[in-house]
């Protein structure tokens, strides 16, 4: 090549900032602000990973040839964190970047891939990867699928078939493990094969008491209620003993305790003497009582 060849080479751009407008990735990651509180670093590393397809379709456009970027992930972090809530995001970004055909989210757990007598596993866990091609595959608690204890577990001819997919189909389709994080680092020993497939490991931190509360509000406003000020004191109280007692699932928990408490707000609704006038406000407003009578705030 002569030295104006190159330097004309050289010379021809990419408008990065268009793409980026055109990709409407912005407006997946608003939305992703707004469905979701807190998850900072989480939501870092998936604007980075959007930079980097950006940048690899815009290395391609100028035919610098290189090797398609790894998309499979691992998330980890207790229940209730945001993970399918992320994965779902993920998805929309790589449709909208032409990294998967499709965009949609296939979740699933063992049971879904892994069958329960000779001959049943291939079957099942092909046919949950047909569904998935040409877009994303949500592995959750993806650690029971290795079950070493027991020697006629069918599970590793699921795992088998995943990572042969994973390595051969890795342009049309994006697999995401996700799981408790002491558990998926044991996987991934018993496994190498997973993690040397895996370019993406998103650890997803529990929420704190400011953000599960900011959390409880924006599910009661989805939900066309509202707390009344002195439910708002009791849900105050109520977050940090919660978090303490067994089973909490972060997000997940406060999703339940809200339904509980509209249970009981429809309860104490039916239970009046003048229900036959019942205000917007009688119907939409969650009181300290209903929330009282939970058994976190029993003995």
């Amino acid at each position: 090549m002569t030295a104006e060849a190159a330097q004309n080479l050289n010379a021809v751009s990419f408008d990065l900032e268009g793409e980026f407008a055109r990709s409407n990735v912005q407006q997946v990651l608003d939305k992703l602000d707004r469905e979701l509180v807190g998850l900072a670093p989480v939501k870092q590393r998936i604007r980075e990973i959007a930079a980097l397809l950006l940048v690899d379709k815009a290395r391609r456009a100028l035919g610098l040839e290189n090797e398609p970027p790894t998309l499979h992930m691992s998330f980890t972090g207790n229940p209730g964190t945001g993970k399918t809530t992320v994965a779902l995001r993920m998805a929309e970004i790589l449709k909208n970047l032409g990294y998967i055909r499709q965009g949609h989210l296939i979740s699933v757990t063992r049971d879904d891939l892994v069958g329960q007598y000779i001959g049943h596993t291939a079957p099942k866990t092909r046919e949950v990867i047909k569904k998935a091609m040409g877009g994303v595959l949500f592995i959750d608690e993806a650690y029971y699928l290795y079950k070493p204890e027991n020697e006629r577990d069918y599970g590793q001819e699921a795992i088998e078939i995943l990572l042969q997919v994973m390595e051969n189909n890795r342009d049309d389709l994006v697999v995401i493990l996700a799981g408790y994080a002491n558990r998926m680092e044991v996987f991934f020993q018993s496994n190498p094969g997973f993690r040397s497939r895996i370019a993406h490991h998103l650890d997803f931190p529990d929420y704190s008491e400011g953000e599960l509360f900011a959390i409880a509000k924006l599910m009661v406003a989805a939900q066309h209620y509202v707390l009344s000020p002195g439910a708002e004191k009791v849900l105050k109280d109520y977050i940090p003993r919660r978090m303490k007692m067994a089973h909490f699932a972060n997000a997940r928990s406060m999703r339940n305790a809200l339904d509980r408490a509209k249970l009981r707000q429809a309860n104490r609704l039916f239970e009046r003497k003048d229900r036959t006038k019942l205000t917007r406000a009688d119907l939409t407003t969650i009181e300290a009582e209903d929330l009282l009578q939970s058994r976190v705030f029993q003995g």
